[in-house]
């Protein structure tokens, strides 16, 4: 499969959107966590 690079939403770090799928459209797992306490903290807003 072609390598699908994206940019992390938190970091802007570019990675492998097939190799991070569980945290799709995050890197890792911590960027996934820090975006959440974002929305948690109100700090993100619709």
């Amino acid at each position: 499969m072609k390598e699908l690079l994206i940019k992390c939403p938190t970091c802007s770090r570019e990675h492998d959107y097939y190799q991070s799928k569980p945290w799709s459209p995050f890197c890792c797992e911590r960027c996934k966590l820090i975006d959440l306490g974002a929305w948690a903290s109100e700090e993100h807003r619709i």
